[in-house]
């Protein structure tokens, strides 16, 4: 990557283009869908693909990994490192909310955890499950 892509003294950037530089989309067209399905907002306001942001805008965008509110710190038309994607941004998103180990089929169902990376269950092993269900 080359010294001019964190350049202080840069006016402005596309808005499509650094949501893909700061990795919020894997493709600058799924960014520029993004916005025409206005889910990207700057400063309170639906924005355009070809919006300009400068440094000290606030994005809110609706990512595949959720909400994310971000405060551009610098600016970059090129896809980076991830580290040196998160220069580009403060992020002020609230954090995720916790996920339930257990999920929960109805309440006088049997829950069976299985330690995670154990695999599939084996034949005996659903056949274990289906009699303390009651399956049978």
């Amino acid at each position: 990557m080359g010294q001019d892509e964190h350049k202080p003294g840069k006016a402005a950037v596309r808005l499509d283009k650094w949501l893909w530089a700061a990795r919020c989309f894997k493709t600058r067209s799924k960014a520029t869908a993004a916005c025409e399905r206005a889910d990207v907002q700057v400063d309170g306001r639906a924005a355009k693909a070809s919006q300009r942001v400068r440094p000290g805008m606030r994005v809110q965008v609706q990512t595949p990994g959720g909400l994310r509110i971000l405060e551009v710190v610098a600016l970059a038309e090129r896809r980076a490192s991830a580290t040196i994607a998160q220069t580009l941004f403060v992020d002020h998103s609230p954090p995720p909310p916790d996920r339930d180990p257990v999920q929960r089929i109805g309440e006088s169902a049997p829950v069976f955890l299985r330690k995670q990376g154990a695999g599939r269950p084996t034949k005996r092993d659903r056949r274990r499950l289906a009699r303390e269900r009651g399956d049978d």
